[in-house]
């Protein structure tokens, strides 16, 4: 890794250290990255960053950027609003171009210990798999970034989090896809507490609590011929199939098969990209974006013309839920991360840190496991990104679902 200081002209915002960096490999042939300049744009918070990369191994490579606000100690803004010579698929050259929007990931800050990381490496992610999408390696700023009074305290502080990529299912589980995988799953040793619900085959499934979520992803796995993630103990000899287990985090094979998503995962995949938004769209909500009760009066941040369940969800039998991708999706292809029913996640209910955190786990034990996503009976506060619910582990209801994650590497 080479460092260079290289301040900017005279009078304007940042300072900028840029850490140049290959890829995360010793072996000879690795790509590499040289000669990296930045430079602010007169009158504007964009920063163009340049560079030359060298691929000796030939084709295209993946580059990365990251930010730190604190002289390199951390590289932890969550900025993502790169555009040029960055992500995928970039082809080996000089002058390789970068251009960051510093006003939509920073508004309004001004610092001398900035610094950039530029890295290089040809090792890319395989398609996520079929009816799942990439969420893409980064950091992230977790919690109401909104009015604190507008929520609970229970969603503060601001704190930012690195999450590693995973594949994430595009689609809540849909009562078909829920049934498919039960029926080969009572067939194969594994026992549930309900056999689930749904409203039709392409709505999401409920009645279901969170241990039978964890026993169906192994059972989802198994089929596939994958390894299961969760087990009995931490000596991961024994699979979970069965019973009320309160897993433990070292009981599971992080690396392995589908589970739920962490609770920084979830919300890191529900922003899209966005930072600093209420809804994984925007400000507002209405009945356009998300199944929900609509309450504008209440909510300012509500703008639908009229309160109430949306009529054409409503046909007087609960739940009112609405069909799998009947909204658009959000930034990273995701559907229904606000609205339609709770998202079960894997952590025990518990406080922030106020500390930046890498790939957390959530609390070590608790009474709670934590729901994500608001649901099609609450209101516009419950829908926002950052609000967080719980529950007990054995509770199953009408307005409760989930999705699957997959780690990538996989076979």
């Amino acid at each position: 890794m080479n460092d260079s200081n290289r301040p900017l002209p005279h009078g304007t915002a940042l300072l900028m250290l840029l850490l140049l960096s290959g890829a995360n490999y010793t072996a000879a042939g690795a790509p590499a990255v040289s000669n990296v300049h930045a430079a602010q744009r007169p009158g504007t918070e964009l920063v163009d960053v340049t560079y030359d990369l060298a691929n000796p191994g030939g084709g295209t490579v993946g580059v990365t950027v990251a930010v730190s606000t604190n002289g390199g100690t951390s590289y932890d803004l969550p900025a993502t609003h790169f555009t040029g010579a960055a992500g995928s698929d970039v082809a080996p050259g000089t002058g390789k171009q970068i251009t960051w929007d510093a006003g939509q990931d920073w508004p309004g800050q001004f610092s001398s210990n900035v610094r950039f990381r530029v890295t290089a490496s040809d090792a890319t992610l395989p398609p996520p798999p079929s009816g799942m999408v990439l969420i893409p390696a980064g950091a992230f700023t977790m919690g109401n970034c909104m009015d604190p009074a507008e929520g609970g305290s229970y969603e503060l502080p601001l704190h930012s989090v690195y999450v590693s990529a995973f594949y994430m299912d595009a689609n809540l589980v849909s009562y078909a896809l829920w049934q498919q995988v039960y029926q080969w799953a009572t067939k194969h040793g594994y026992s549930f507490d309900d056999a689930g619900s749904g409203k039709a085959a392409n709505h999401p499934v409920q009645w279901i609590d969170w241990y039978d979520c964890v026993k169906w992803c192994n059972a989802r796995s198994e089929m596939e011929g994958r390894a299961p993630a969760y087990y009995t103990s931490a000596a991961q000899v024994t699979v979970y199939r069965s019973g009320e287990v309160d897993v433990q985090n070292n009981w599971v094979n992080w690396g392995a098969g589908y589970r739920l998503p962490t609770e920084a995962e979830w919300e890191k995949a529900a922003r899209g990209g966005l930072s600093g938004k209420r809804f994984p769209w925007g400000n507002t909500i209405d009945w356009s974006h998300a199944n929900y009760y609509a309450d504008p009066v209440d909510y300012s941040y509500d703008t639908n013309p009229t309160s109430g369940f949306d009529p054409t969800f409503n046909d007087g039998v609960y739940p009112y839920t609405s069909p799998l991708g009947y909204f658009a999706p959000n930034g990273y292809g995701l559907y229904d991360m606000a609205g339609n029913v709770w998202e079960w996640c894997w952590d025990w209910w518990g406080s922030y840190s106020s500390g930046s955190q890498s790939d957390p786990r959530g609390a070590p034990s608790g009474s709670y496991r934590v729901n994500r996503g608001g649901r099609w009976d609450d209101s516009a506060i419950d829908c926002r990104t950052a609000v967080r619910g719980h529950a007990w582990p054995d509770i199953r209801d009408n307005d409760r679902g989930f999705r699957s994650v997959l780690p990538p590497g996989q076979p």
